[in-house]
């Protein structure tokens, strides 16, 4: 072990799995959570001594400080929290039920996390805080509609904070990471380009952490589409 304690939120599949696997292959000792406890045990299983469990659902606010303390305290300490937990559909139906799944999740559970990782940090006064919000949060796209309202939430969430933590002079880190379309459940469509394995899309992340870059794309190519998507005009846009 490197000494270094990571939790990921959100860990049962896709991304945060696959950064879970890359931390705890860089001698990280890492702090898996999900609602699929199932899920995090096979994950655990592959190398028992560098996961610590904890199943919860982050929109269960009322529960979510406590389990992150109890796995903190677990893991003995805390650099890195990534939280990787979303949802979203293609939604061209305005069906309700769909869009407020999506709000609970990426709006009210992201924020009751990262509010408590933010105050964490700032207490130690370092360390560093992360998360997977999507390049679908640029603009508003019309398949789409809460998917990318929420993740735009985030990324002007994180810029905010970001903000904070520089004028307060806090000594910490904060990343947005900014997907395009990767092999996992949420890339759905049958136009989808570009998707990016798993593992290709968790060893581009860790590399960014390391960094301690404040905005990546990925996988990189993403981020010329981004400039466009930034820079094109609205009649244009709306044709796409």
């Amino acid at each position: 072990m490197n000494g270094k304690r990571a939790i990921v939120v959100g860990a049962t599949s896709g991304i945060g799995r696959g950064v879970a696997e890359v931390l705890s292959q860089n001698g990280y000792l890492v702090g898996i959570t999900g609602r699929r406890s199932e899920k995090l045990a096979e994950l655990q299983a592959q190398n028992p001594q560098a996961f610590r469990v904890k199943s919860f659902d982050v929109y269960d606010t009322d529960t979510v400080v406590q389990n992150l303390e109890e796995l903190v305290a677990e893991l003995g300490g805390l650099d890195l929290l990534l939280f990787n937990s979303g949802t979203g559909h293609r939604n061209p139906a305005l069906d309700f039920d769909k869009e407020i799944e999506a709000i609970r999740v990426n709006v009210v559970g992201f924020t009751r996390v990262i509010d408590w990782a933010f105050a964490f940090f700032a207490r130690q006064n370092s360390g560093h805080l992360a998360s997977v919000s999507s390049i679908a949060g640029i603009r508003g796209n019309r398949f789409a509609p809460a998917y990318g309202a929420t993740k735009a939430f985030q990324i002007n969430y994180l810029e905010s904070l970001r903000a904070k933590a520089g004028k307060e002079k806090r000594r910490m880190q904060i990343t947005d990471i900014r997907p395009g379309f990767v092999d996992t459940a949420m890339a759905q469509g049958d136009n989808v380009f570009w998707v990016a394995p798993v593992e290709k899309a968790a060893r581009q992340i860790y590399k960014a952490l390391r960094s301690e870059k404040q905005i990546v794309y990925i996988t990189k190519r993403w981020r010329y589409v981004a400039l466009l998507m930034k820079i094109l005009p609205k009649w244009l846009w709306n044709k796409i």
